[in-house]
């Protein structure tokens, strides 16, 4: 297990010392998503995360519906398992707390702009004077190192380029669209918490924290083309960009008699056996867009439609039954709803119910990987703005007079009565 860099610190209660990354704290002053879905994968793990909010709190907690203010369905389904500290950084006893909390903390994580964390006197040196063992973690929009380094980012920014949207109207003739789904952030939050683990392992094994950058477009960037540079991956070029199977235009779900459905026909032998299937076996060794890969992906065109149009010749309960049998990949297409209800996320308990102390029933989604020995549990439910600002600073040996003081100074925020 990840040793911890505070290991003197005993407040947490064995009640929450579970999962893999237990012993873990790490200081979290991100908001909206990339940031603070990379800090809750850590917090499921077991790590302690101490989030840090403005007296207004994180933005995402503004996102209805929700039962109560401030409390909006978007911050409940990324902030479980933290512990909510919420201060004034704009005052210098505001930074100072911060500070102090971090002194012995494992990791710190932020998604402010660097040029704003600098004038808040929160760059990485002030933190590395007092714990030179922090891992000090920004997630940026952009490298430092190039023209766009400290621009603002935000998600549709990225995916546009990134290509994503270009790409779509490359692969179906309509308008360009973003993919529908924070994909930006979400997808750079689990570089982020890769960043996060690479950094503390580093630093186990030399005694030495550091400063990380984890940008989102170069990030972004590096998943598009890893598949569609193509040609462009050698020099000279060998060909063009974009993959064609990927982008061709009938590559989507296959619309049957009765609904759709999604498979990917991949290798020859799965080929072999849909003609069985469809009563063409022969097609395979006669006719050659069929008989190897490289012919159907230079005939992808033609092979979709082939597809297209044979698959609307049965129902969809036909063809998964006849694919199962064949061991074809294939599933039916699903709708939100489909998959809230899905019957083997039902059978692992997926979409649990859970009881909120100040939202009520709710419902919540289990961590997706499975540990033998160190199992992953639900700790602690999506904090109020505030929640554990007292519990926090008294661990860090703050008296409930002067914890007072800072609250009626509005330099720390604690929720109402």
């Amino acid at each position: 297990m990840l040793a911890g860099n505070g290991e003197n610190m005993n407040a947490v209660t064995k009640e929450f010392d579970t999962g893999p990354l237990s012993g873990i704290r790490i200081v979290d002053s991100t908001s909206v998503q990339m940031g603070p879905y990379a800090t809750m994968l850590l917090a499921d793990l077991g790590a302690d995360v101490i989030k840090i909010e403005s007296p207004q709190g994180d933005t995402s907690r503004q996102t209805s519906p929700y039962v109560n203010k401030g409390m909006g369905h978007t911050f409940l389904n990324i902030n479980r398992n933290k512990r909510s500290v919420a201060l004034n950084l704009k005052h210098s006893e505001g930074r100072a707390v911060l500070l102090e909390i971090s002194r012995n903390a494992d990791v710190f994580v932020y998604n402010m702009r660097p040029q704003a964390m600098e004038r808040l006197k929160l760059g990485y040196e002030a933190f590395k004077a007092i714990n030179p063992r922090i891992i000090y973690v920004g997630a940026v929009g952009f490298s430092a190192k190039g023209r766009y380094g400290g621009r603002p980012a935000l998600d549709d920014l990225i995916q546009g380029m990134a290509c994503i949207p270009a790409l779509y109207e490359q692969a179906t003739g309509h308008e360009p669209r973003y993919v529908p789904n924070a994909y930006a952030d979400r997808s750079s939050a689990l570089h982020v918490a890769l960043a996060v683990l690479a950094g503390i392992v580093s630093r186990n094994r030399t005694g030495r924290g550091q400063k990380i950058d984890v940008p989102m477009f170069e990030n972004l960037v590096h998943a598009i083309f890893g598949e569609h540079l193509e040609g462009e991956t050698f020099i000279p070029s060998r060909g063009p960009m974009g993959h064609p199977r990927t982008i061709s235009h009938e590559r989507r779900p296959y619309r049957t008699k009765d609904g759709f459905i999604c498979t990917l026909i991949y290798n020859d032998k799965q080929w072999r056996n849909f003609l069985k299937i469809i009563k063409e076996p022969g097609r395979f060794e006669s006719d050659h867009r069929f008989s190897n890969n490289v012919s159907r992906v230079k005939n992808i065109e033609f092979v979709y439609g082939f597809l297209s149009d044979t698959f609307q010749t049965q129902t969809t309960e036909y063809w998964i039954k006849e694919f199962m049998e064949h061991e074809i990949p294939i599933a039916k297409m699903h709708s939100l709803e489909d998959t809230l209800h899905d019957p083997h996320l039902s059978d692992i308990n997926f979409f649990a119910s859970a009881q909120h102390p100040t939202e009520g029933p709710i419902r919540v989604m289990h961590y997706q990987t499975e540990f033998s020995e160190t199992p992953v549990t639900g700790r602690r439910h999506a904090p109020r703005l505030g929640e554990h600002t007292f519990e926090v600073l008294e661990e860090y040996g703050y008296t409930s007079d002067k914890i007072k003081e800072l609250v009626n100074q509005g330099i720390a925020i604690i929720p109402p009565v």
